[in-house]
């Protein structure tokens, strides 16, 4: 004898509905951790990245790769240079000749400059050397591998400054970083949507520079006056080792 009993398979649609809505409960709980998650660790690899540049640049400016004065003092250098994928800038000497850096001091990667910017984990790094006015030349400019550079030989033995920024403010990173011959980190928060630093909307070379005397530091906020030195007129602040 046969049983009309049926075992009914699968879920019944308000099951369904319980499932989704559990789901999307979950989500809308992680998702945003894993995205501060992201940023933060986006943020914390463009603070190790500036410093292994900084390593760098103290690294070819005292094997003096590039020397276009012939004065015996090395000078700063760009991401190609560094990388050993671009010509290192060559001096006047008619027996001067282009050759790219072997062995490089940076990863290769770090020769991929597109419009003077590399791109790195979600955010843009641009280096600016100075020119013969103190002003900062971006690699496209300032790194032609011969004479007709506008990078100073002078004042590249001696300055240099770097800065990183998202390349989708709030998705891959938020702070804006900066870093020069120094060796400190500095950081403003990037969170004014008006001209806010993202993409390849990045910051004028003097941005985090003291708007009235550029030559003697960095515009950091006055502690005296609570005023705001910077040339972009934003907060930049000390990051912590």
């Amino acid at each position: 004898m046969k049983s009309n009993n049926k075992n009914n398979a699968g879920f019944t649609l308000i099951e369904l509905m319980i499932v989704v809505a559990i789901i999307a409960i979950i989500a809308a709980i992680a998702l945003p951790k894993l995205m501060s998650a992201r940023i933060s660790a986006n943020e914390n690899a463009a603070v190790a990245t500036l410093r292994s540049i900084a390593a760098a640049q103290q690294q070819f400016q005292a094997s003096s790769s590039v020397d276009t004065d012939y004065d015996g003092g090395g000078e700063f250098g760009y991401f190609g240079e560094m990388a050993g994928v671009t010509n290192l800038r060559i001096g006047s000497s008619a027996g001067d000749v282009t050759a790219t850096l072997n062995p490089p001091y940076l990863a290769t990667p770090f020769g991929n400059v597109v419009a003077s910017l590399v791109e790195r984990q979600g955010y843009n790094y641009q280096i600016f050397l100075p020119d013969s006015a103190g002003a900062g030349v971006d690699e496209a400019t300032g790194a032609n591998g011969a004479s007709g550079s506008t990078a100073d030989s002078s004042d590249c033995e001696v300055m240099w400054c770097c800065y990183a920024w998202p390349v989708d403010a709030g998705k891959t990173g938020m702070r804006t970083f900066f870093i020069n011959q120094e060796g400190d980190i500095i950081s403003q928060n990037n969170r004014v949507v008006s001209g806010q630093y993202s993409g390849t909307a990045g910051p004028a070379w003097s941005a985090a520079y003291d708007a009235v005397n550029m030559d003697s530091g960095l515009g950091l906020v006055d502690n005296t006056t609570n005023a705001v030195t910077a040339t972009d007129a934003k907060v930049w602040t000390p990051v912590g080792n």
